[in-house]
């Protein structure tokens, strides 16, 4: 038996916050377009694979139905933010203000990023974990480096191909664009591997410190889940 805490827990509204955070600073940061010689990435690089390990926090933790419910939040909460940039950008410069054409070039940009962020991110981040909670019921407790492995894989994948093919087809040109999303998912996995000691540590400090872990298993989950709705 698979076990979980609840997402009543005393940690899941802190990761939930820090999740979503880290995903609209990554959008944000992703505008902007970064080469190191060959190599061809986006801003959001630096920060956005925290948004996986955050996830195999909280799929390995809290379960898929706890899962589901941070996407679906960082969903609504990155539309709202383009939303917001969108007004800010149609409305007319105050007196003094002389940098409205910069303001634009960088946030009128965003929209497209969020519309990539958010395909790639529902399906990577859906797949991510839906892969670590079906290989943890069939395995248990036990390697939880595989069901990591497996989820990164499949979820950093869908997600990359998804997000660059959407955000930067036809501006990134040619041989460039292959390597964008070549690099994007290696650099992506080889951050989690590179994590996988951390996460290690932070998802047994979540299991010891949540009064419910153990006691709540993924079939509590999904009846709990159905019945708010």
């Amino acid at each position: 038996m698979a076990a979980f805490a609840t997402s009543r827990g005393r940690y899941y509204a802190i990761v939930l916050a820090v999740f979503c955070v880290v995903l609209i600073v990554s959008n944000i940061s992703a505008t902007k377009v970064i080469g190191f010689g060959p190599i061809v990435t986006d801003g959001g690089a630096f920060l956005f694979p925290i948004a996986y390990i955050l996830g195999d926090v909280i799929s390995e933790v809290y379960g898929f139905a706890a899962a589901r419910k941070a996407v679906i939040t960082g969903f609504a909460l990155q539309i709202i933010a383009s939303f917001v940039f969108w007004l800010v950008l149609i409305s007319p410069p105050g007196p003094g203000y002389e940098n409205q054409a910069a303001f634009e070039a960088v946030l009128g940009f965003y929209p497209r990023i969020v519309l990539a962020s958010l395909v790639g991110y529902v399906v990577g981040q859906l797949l991510n974990s839906y892969v670590l909670v079906r290989v943890k019921r069939a395995m248990g407790e036990k390697r939880l480096w595989v069901r990591l492995m497996c989820s990164t894989g499949v979820g950093e994948f869908a997600d990359t191909l998804l997000f660059c093919t959407i955000a930067f087809a036809g501006v990134i040109p040619g041989s460039d664009f292959i390597v964008y999303i070549v690099v994007g998912f290696v650099y992506k996995v080889a951050v989690e591997v590179l994590c996988l000691p951390l996460t290690y540590q932070v998802i047994k400090v979540f299991k010891r410190h949540e009064p419910s872990y153990g006691n709540v298993d993924e079939a509590e989950h999904l009846r709990a889940n159905a019945a708010k709705l």
